[in-house]
């Protein structure tokens, strides 16, 4: 649609976007082109819109429950919540499960606005201002954010539908709703062509501003790892089960190659693995702090201050600063058992009975049946675990000492690559030319866990598939990597957590296992979302998924 005569205000200041804090864009009302075109910071505050529209997952999106109490990951707690659609049998067109479909495709109509009416402007009446030329630097790079962001938002879409209309112009709502479904092959291309095309001319770095340098380890806005980044996680999907189902060995080589590319870039720049994995997570320090920025390649912060995450997830009985809490996203043992033992992200990402969580609880947690944080109460958690991963331990969420604090989603992170790499490489025959192996590439990943090396028998497709649940637990890649694999049926049905009953004043039963939950898997329809039906009855040639 032709976004005219709407607000667009730059969402920076309350909702996303730079982790630097430099995004900071004024409000602004657009009335025509011919304002848009008057003044620097309005097209700046135009790119800073299409940031606001990337996704996260802190609850936002269902009440509080994340998409991994849609998998093995997790348990949402409060029963009711609309997350039980995904596997009870009412998700459906006419209840599509989420906005993303909308939320994308006005991202998209941003980015193709801004790339056709608002590129290769000048600003004649500001050449003589002191900060022009450094102004015209970062406007000159907006073209490419643009790009980016265009693919990456589509990139969201094939992931979750499949193909879908692909519209790279400004065009009338008539001409959008009349435009067909794109195949899956040919989104992915047009990801893939798009960050060849601008991954040597993004900016590196935005300290190359000159006086209006933001900061050298700048991560909400792209960069040209975060565009090579996009390349090599859309490249694994493109060679995943679900859109290869010939499984077509020039896909899986192309995504090896891709993944590889980002490392070597990545590596070149002094990127490593932080030595502390549960900081990468926390929203008070990751953007600034020097171990975290060696990793992450591209985040999302969420600039208002908040403690809603803390109050859906914290457990339930605390008193005093903890009072409150709403049990939220309970870990499986499902995920539990995965962790090898001595691994030390179990503890960087689940709480247990008899840990001391959160910094507000006083007392150890009594997660057994009949303790304060354990069923029968209301809302305990159904599994025996609380989340620890993103979530602050140090809020207070009631009384005096009240507290909030900034969020930060990682969208892209070094890790995440070594793994995409092994996974192809394991999926490919010939490795010829691929001098890392699958194993070297994962035992970079385990070796921060404190685990030992694995040998390159032990480095198998499924051994990569536990490492990719584990390290990557809560970051909303579970969801989605089952799905790809088309192994929901195996993973997504027989949900566990354990019971605890306590023996003695300070003694335990051994935590016994238990189903929690048995859920609705379609291996027919379910690797897909429905296409919402409103968009189906208004778009004369957009056609419903097998199975909706």
């Amino acid at each position: 649609m032709k976004l005219k005569n709407i607000l667009l205000s730059a969402l920076a200041a309350s909702v996303l976007a730079s982790c630097s804090d430099k995004m900071d864009y004024k409000e602004f009302k657009y009335d025509d082109a011919e304002y848009m075109k008057v003044k620097f910071e309005r097209a700046g505050g135009f790119i800073t819109t299409m940031y606001a529209k990337l996704d996260y997952d802190f609850g936002n999106n269902y009440s509080g429950a994340m998409l991994s109490s849609a998998t093995d990951e997790s348990v949402y707690s409060q029963s009711g919540n609309a997350i039980e659609s995904f596997y009870n049998g009412a998700w459906s067109a006419t209840n599509a499960n989420g906005s993303l479909w909308t939320t994308c495709y006005e991202g998209i109509s941003y980015a193709n606005m801004f790339l056709d009416e608002f590129n290769n402007l000048t600003f004649d009446d500001y050449k003589l201002d002191i900060s022009y030329l450094e102004e015209m630097h970062q406007y000159n790079n907006f073209q490419y954010e643009a790009r980016f962001l265009r693919a990456y938002f589509y990139f969201l879409l094939v992931r979750q539908y499949g193909g879908v209309p692909l519209k790279t112009s400004d065009m009338d709502a008539d001409e959008a709703n009349n435009l067909p479904r794109a195949t899956a092959d040919e989104i992915f291309k047009f990801i893939d062509d798009e960050c060849v095309a601008i991954k040597d001319t993004i900016i590196k770095d935005y300290a190359d501003l000159g006086k209006m340098a933001l900061s050298i380890t700048e991560t909400g806005r792209a960069n040209n790892l975060a565009v090579l980044a996009l390349r090599a996680r859309a490249a694994l999907y493109h060679a995943s089960p679900l859109f290869n189902p010939n499984n077509d060995q020039s896909l899986w080589k192309a995504a090896a190659q891709a993944n590889l590319d980002l490392i070597n870039a990545a590596k070149a720049r002094q990127f490593t693995l932080s030595s502390d994995y549960a900081g990468l997570f926390q929203g008070q320090t990751n953007w600034k702090d020097a171990k975290a920025l060696k990793e992450i390649i591209f985040a999302r912060r969420v600039l208002s201050a908040s403690n809603s995450f803390e109050k859906y997830n914290f457990p339930v009985g605390m008193s005093g600063a903890g009072a409150g809490g709403q049990g939220g996203n309970c870990p499986t043992q499902n995920l539990v058992e995965t962790y090898e033992e001595g691994d030390l992200r179990l503890a960087a990402t689940v709480a247990k009975n008899g840990d001391m969580w959160p910094n507000a609880n006083t007392q150890p947690l009594e997660t057994y049946v009949g303790g304060a944080n354990g069923l029968p109460n209301v809302n305990a958690t159904p599994t025996g675990y609380y989340l620890k991963k993103y979530v602050d331990g140090t809020t207070q969420i009631a009384g005096n000492g009240e507290n909030s604090f900034y969020h930060v989603w990682v969208t892209f992170r070094l890790a995440e690559f070594y793994l995409n790499y092994a996974e192809c490489l394991l999926n490919l025959s010939d490795k010829s030319g691929f001098t890392m192996t699958a194993a070297q590439a994962i035992n970079t990943v385990r070796k921060r866990a404190g685990l030992t090396d694995l040998s390159d028998a032990e480095a198998t497709l499924e051994a990569c598939k536990n490492e990719r649940f584990v390290e990557l637990a809560f970051e909303g890649h579970r969801f989605f990597d089952v799905r790809r694999w088309k192994e929901g049926q195996k993973y997504f049905q027989n949900i566990y957590g354990v019971e605890i009953s306590k023996t003695g004043e300070n003694t335990f039963s051994e935590p016994s296992k238990k189903q929690v939950q048995s859920r609705l898997w379609d291996e027919s329809k379910m690797n897909l979302f429905p296409i919402p039906q409103s968009e189906i009855l208004k778009a004369g040639n957009l056609t419903q998924n097998p199975g909706w």
